[in-house]
């Protein structure tokens, strides 16, 4: 892809326990060559993995956004382990829910698939699952990331799978707004 899609928003959602290195990493360097923002809920596993492979990425826009949930027993105090070393604007939350309980009212979930414009979903459990039928449900543009199906057979079927690198890229390419590369005007 040559145009930019700055200033927009791209959710990469995944396993956080499991890193899935090989497709985190090259989705954080893809995502890092189209100048965009990453957003993920900030923990280890694939949040973290995308992150890394994001951020050490050269990058002239974009900023790497951790939505960050509670502890269960303090709204005020971050979940151990949240955020990442590599979140460079975390957003701390009184939400505390996922996993299985990634749909319910009180799971930042929510808010990792409404502030995306587009969503790449890797790998992951239950949580993950729940915002895959979050962004089907909000309607927002989603596509599955794995060359082996096996690992999301528990996803919602409505979310179209990707098998390459290059089918993520021409999904992005589809749903994300090319901003125009002009000359730069003062302002005064």
């Amino acid at each position: 892809m040559s145009a930019v899609l700055a200033d927009q928003t791209v959710g990469v959602m995944g396993s956080g326990d499991e890193r899935h290195e090989s497709l985190a990493v090259s989705v954080g360097q893809l995502l890092a060559s189209l100048e965009v923002n990453l957003l993920t809920g900030a923990g280890s596993g694939v949040m973290e993995a995308v992150s890394r492979g994001f951020v050490e990425a050269r990058r002239g826009r974009g900023i790497c956004i951790g939505i960050i949930p509670c502890s269960e027993a303090d709204a005020g105090t971050p979940k151990d382990g949240y955020p990442n070393r590599f979140v460079e604007l975390p957003i701390y939350t009184h939400l505390p829910y996922s996993g299985v309980r990634g749909q319910e009212s009180l799971s930042r979930n929510h808010i990792n698939v409404l502030t995306s414009a587009a969503i790449v979903a890797l790998p992951g459990g239950p949580g993950t699952a729940s915002e895959v039928s979050l962004a089907v449900q909000y309607r927002k543009p989603i596509v599955i990331f794995s060359p082996d199906r096996t690992l999301v057979a528990h996803f919602s079927t409505a979310a179209p799978r990707a098998a390459t690198l290059e089918d993520v890229a021409r999904f992005l390419e589809r749903h994300l707004r090319p901003v125009a590369k002009g000359p730069k005007v003062n302002e005064t």
